[in-house]
């Protein structure tokens, strides 16, 4: 998969060049998009950052820049690309591109497909679909999507969200079904404008263990649908999880772009307690130059995304870019 420079307007079809001569990524060339999501999607006053001026995204890209990266992952919990008119879209392009960024993929959050309320799962797949559109018009190759739904209140309260029990998605093959159904849907559409849905591994929906992620994409059965293994997401609960190593043996062979984050996960036999944390990539419980490692193997190219919650996310975030790079260009023998 590479990345496309060119904007495409919705309705129109991204077809391969077979002419064209096949890209290869370098260590520094690899796009490793800065995650968004530690800046506010709100100004002061309430107002969507969506529908403020596009003066209002600046200091965002412009701090995302100065921290040495050249991509950015559009995570919608600061401005919805699915929610621009397509003039808004190309201003969201041309502030980027002020600060010599471009966009890799675009991440939409906690927007599930099969919410427990109709309204609200009929307006997410509509907003999926929304957000296929823009990123075809702003050049993109990936949009990630999942079926984790927004935080309760007793997450919002907890140090860490995921020290409290978050929405489940039922055990419901009707659910479940219907969940692929949508999903298809929206890949469908995304086909036709050349562009690729990553699935997002979380914890309580039909996308938590590695191998019905597996088989919940192959059941969708498109080639432009595959999967984001965020194991992140599932290191760092308190409670018995799958091997990391395990679960990516099983499911980077399916595997279109990466969400990349490390956790200090701890367990006191004596008390049965789990304790994690967020950590730099380097520093934590998944080795992540053994998971590079095994991503080049099977043929992974796709973006990477790097996140990190708490403190200065976006220094960290700087930090993990680098130990990337390091890694693929030892990986790749540069």
């Amino acid at each position: 998969m590479s990345l496309k420079s060119s904007p495409t307007a919705p309705g129109a079809q991204r077809t391969p060049d077979p002419s064209a001569p096949s890209v290869t990524k370098s260590s520094a060339s690899w796009p490793v998009g800065a995650s968004v999501m530690s800046f506010p999607g709100t100004l002061a006053d309430g107002t969507r950052r969506t529908d403020a001026p596009a003066s209002s995204w600046g200091p965002a890209l412009r701090e995302v820049a100065a921290a040495g990266f050249e991509h950015v992952d559009l995570t919608d919990s600061w401005v919805q690309p699915g929610d621009l008119p397509a003039a808004r879209c190309d201003e969201l392009r041309d502030a980027a591109a002020e600060f010599g960024l471009s966009f890799s993929a675009i991440s939409v959050t906690r927007r599930s497909v099969v919410d427990p309320d109709a309204d609200v799962a009929a307006a997410n797949l509509d907003y999926s679909l929304r957000t296929v559109e823009a990123a075809a018009r702003l050049g993109l190759d990936v949009v990630c999507l999942g079926l984790h739904r927004p935080l309760t209140p007793e997450q919002e309260q907890a140090l860490w969200f995921w020290h409290a029990p978050g929405a489940e998605d039922p055990d419901d093959s009707a659910v479940r079904r219907t969940a692929i159904n949508r999903f298809r849907q929206v890949g469908e559409r995304a086909g036709e404008l050349g562009v690729q849905i990553s699935l997002e591994m979380y914890e309580g929906t039909y996308l938590e263990h590695a191998q019905a992620s597996v088989d919940f994409v192959d059941e969708i059965g498109l080639p432009n649908v595959g999967l984001n293994p965020d194991i992140g997401n599932i290191v760092r609960l308190h409670r018995p999880v799958e091997d990391w190593e395990q679960m990516l043996r099983t499911m980077l062979p399916r595997t279109n772009y990466w969400h990349v984050k490390n956790y200090y996960r701890d367990f006191d036999p004596a008390t049965g307690a789990y304790f994690t944390a967020p950590a730099p990539m380097e520093l934590g419980y998944i080795n992540y130059r053994r998971a590079i490692e095994m991503a080049l193997e099977v043929g992974f190219d796709g973006p990477f995304c790097v996140e990190h919650y708490g403190g200065d996310g976006l220094s960290v975030a700087a930090q993990n870019r680098d130990y990337i790079r390091r890694i693929l260009a030892v990986k790749l023998g540069e």
